[in-house]
């Protein structure tokens, strides 16, 4: 999807969003009556738009349904795509509710100038690493813009359209003159999936349904904008939860980046190369010399292997220790980065099991215009 950048201490951020604190991870365990997810624990999903009103709604027996998705612009997935998918699936499995899943590759074609052959060709390489995850068939639809675009979809956009000005557009995205005008027009289209008469083949007749958006932080003008627009179209207001940016190896310049080889790591990366690209770029927070480690330890805020590991090393201990012993200067950055190399590869290795199992026939199945029959049990 197009990133917008926008940071989790700006203004808007401050005054839009409640964060996500213990008590709200305590309520979600009480009800899903699993432990919460790391990403939830460990503050990557920090922030939230009425998220507090979808668990009420829960509590009272209401359901609600999921909504993700990505601009797919390479063959692979990266690391960082990957986190709001684990954290979807996370929220499917415990709170048993479907899933719509948006591949955005019209808008591909217009930030990455790929022509329309191309970018539907990697939408469906990225469905297959999105089923790797492990989604549930019978709870998950999967579409392409291309493919889908039409009927209710199309009559949202259009009502949308009508309820949002060029100004509006250009105020909230930045573009300029030199844009050409689908970039002005796509946000809709990311936004209507939050309405859930947008797929009237899965939920029509369950007109209470709200809609949760399990995004990260630069994807929120997108959904402010639904937010804003939904009332005057009789919809609810869809909530979001929302992720820090999973940084790039060399440091917090910004998000880990698909057009950029050095700054990710891809899904489909070899031991040899995850253990390259790790030893290489991933920014250290280590001292500039043995000594000065030893004396001063590391700077764990800067460091990108720890950051990492905050985000897939599981081991809740180990992890408290590896902070403890690195920032005491105790461990070097090379056991760190040795560790990391360690915990990478086998995630790597299991996803790249998963995807192998996804065929073409597989992919089909989940982007099948068709009923969820049993999509809340």
């Amino acid at each position: 999807m197009p990133e917008i950048v926008d940071s989790r201490d700006s203004a808007t951020m401050k005054e839009d969003h409640q964060r996500i604190d213990e008590t709200l991870v305590e309520r979600v365990e009480r009800l899903t009556a699993r432990p919460a997810h790391a990403f939830l624990r460990r503050g990557i999903f920090f922030a939230h738009r009425d998220f507090d009103k979808i668990l009420d709604a829960y509590e009272r027996g209401e359901k609600f349904y999921l909504y993700t998705g990505i601009g797919p612009s390479s063959e692979a997935l990266h690391l960082g795509h990957l986190v709001p998918f684990m954290f979807a699936k996370y929220l499917q499995d415990a709170f048993k509710v479907p899933l719509v899943i948006q591949l955005s590759d019209d808008e591909k074609c217009m930030w990455n100038n790929l022509s329309v052959e191309e970018s539907k060709r990697l939408a469906r390489e990225n469905a297959k690493d999105i089923i790797a995850c492990g989604f549930e068939k019978t709870r998950t639809f999967i579409f392409s813009n291309f493919s889908y675009l039409g009927g209710v979809f199309y009559e949202n956009i259009v009502r949308f359209r009508a309820c949002v000005t060029a100004n509006k557009v250009v105020e909230t995205f930045g573009f300029g003159g030199e844009d050409h005008m689908g970039k002005l027009t796509f946000p809709p289209i990311q936004a209507v999936p939050s309405f859930l008469s947008s797929f009237p083949h899965i939920f029509s007749g369950k007109d209470n349904l709200s809609c949760l958006i399990p995004c990260a932080i630069d994807q929120y003008p997108y959904f402010k904008m639904a937010r804003d627009v939904a009332p005057s179209l009789g919809y609810q207001k869809p909530a979001l939860i929302e992720s820090l940016f999973f940084p790039d190896l060399q440091g917090e310049t910004g998000k880990m980046s698909a057009s950029d080889p050095i700054s990710a790591i891809y899904v489909i990366d070899s031991d040899k190369e995850i253990k390259t690209k790790v030893n290489k770029y991933a920014f250290s927070g280590g001292q500039d010399s043995i000594e000065n480690h030893r004396k001063y330890g590391a700077n764990l805020e800067v460091d990108i292997s720890m950051k990492y590991l905050g985000f897939f090393l599981e081991d809740e201990a180990e992890l408290e220790d590896i902070k403890k012993e690195y920032g005491a200067g105790r461990m070097l950055t090379g056991e760190v980065k040795k560790r990391l190399i360690e915990v990478l590869s086998g995630l790597v290795e299991r996803h790249r099991k998963a995807r192998a199992a996804v065929t073409d026939e597989v992919v089909d199945e989940f982007m099948a215009v068709r009923l969820l029959p049993h999509m809340f049990d």
